[in-house]
């Protein structure tokens, strides 16, 4: 198509909110249009962008093996009553009620949806371990919504969730998911630094963050340099050399600052080679360990011949593992497209 054909409503006048140089070039040039506050339509110009991201996303989810799926935006109230977290997830929720009074909502993020679909449709632990993922619409009311489309209320997010048998499968799966988000980054010309993290309302007991150093953020990071130096390249596709590869990153002091120790970050970091600068958290694999273990024995009805059915369905429960991991496609920068956990 024509340049001149293409719909590209570039405007000078931009909203008194839009603050930062990415909010206000996506306006200005077309890409995006607020609708109401935290909510855009995605214009021909910021969505053949968007519909872009999405595709090496994607690639690099089935890459490792992920198989993609799709879940609904609007779920049922007892799912989530039934994990717990319908009251804790606080007023983010969007709750609402369907013609015959049935409480629903529109998903925040989908640990209940996916784990509901998968208790009901595996019948043997023969068919773990699996990795599934999808790429939807979610909703979350932002009590501030800032930075365009880096922190919004509905936003474009890909979520991948493994269910695993034992904690070793479940490491695995994790160093995948790392390794793919690493190498999307690098796809996108981006530089990443993986984070030990603070696993907030998901839950979990394990969780990285991969932060992009930017003078637009609201928190601080706190790394050593050379975490900078490791060569993603020199990593193969084996669980060992993946393995090694959390070890390599591990080496490094990188966190978040709900992480930050200063006493081990003095001891660790030489002086020559801290960073502690502001940042924009992209995204986040979280391990949720024991989080939705207690729905997992009813999936194993299939046991091992050895042993008695109650101990090998009670070993099984305390392995099974649900492994999310969260990835936001949302917004532009100035030159590049951002993947943000906002």
């Amino acid at each position: 198509m024509y340049l001149s054909k293409l719909f590209i409503p570039i405007t000078k006048d931009l909203p008194s909110e839009a603050k930062i140089k990415s909010h206000q070039l996506m306006l200005r040039t077309g890409m995006i249009k607020q609708s109401s506050a935290g909510i855009y339509s995605w214009l021909p110009l910021g969505f053949k962008v968007m519909k872009k991201i999405e595709q090496i996303v994607r690639e690099e989810q089935n890459s490792i093996g992920a198989q993609e799926m799709l879940m609904p935006t609007i779920q049922s109230s007892e799912i989530w009553k039934e994990s717990g977290r319908y009251d804790d997830y606080g007023e983010e929720m969007l709750r609402i009620k369907d013609r015959q009074g049935r409480e629903m909502l529109y998903g925040p993020t989908n640990e209940e949806l996916i784990t509901d679909v998968f208790r009901s449709s595996i019948k043997s632990y023969k068919s773990l371990p699996q990795l599934l993922y999808h790429i939807q619409w979610k909703f979350r009311d932002e009590v501030r919504p800032r930075f365009g489309v880096m922190r919004c209320k509905e936003f474009y997010m890909k979520d991948a969730y493994s269910f695993d048998l034992t904690d070793e499968e479940a490491k695995n799966s994790y160093n995948k998911m790392f390794f793919s988000y690493l190498k999307t980054f690098n796809r996108l010309g981006l530089k990443a630094i993986p984070m030990a993290a603070d696993t907030g309302p998901i839950g979990g007991d394990l969780s990285h963050e991969f932060i992009i150093l930017a003078e637009t953020g609201e928190s601080q990071i706190y790394t050593d340099k050379r975490i900078f130096e490791i060569d993603l390249s020199k990593y193969e596709f084996t669980n060992n050399s993946l393995s090694q590869m959390r070890k390599d990153f591990s080496n490094f002091y990188a966190v978040t600052d709900e992480k930050f120790d200063e006493k081990k970050f003095n001891e660790t970091v030489d002086k020559t080679l801290p960073i502690s600068r502001p940042k924009l958290s992209k995204t986040g694999v979280f391990d949720l360990s024991f989080f939705f273990s207690r729905a997992l024995p009813e999936l194993l009805p299939e046991l091992p011949a050895s042993g008695s059915p109650d101990a090998i369905a009670d070993g099984l429960s305390k392995s099974s593992r649900v492994l999310p991991e969260i990835m936001r496609s949302n917004s532009s920068r100035t030159e590049s497209y951002e993947i943000l956990n906002c």
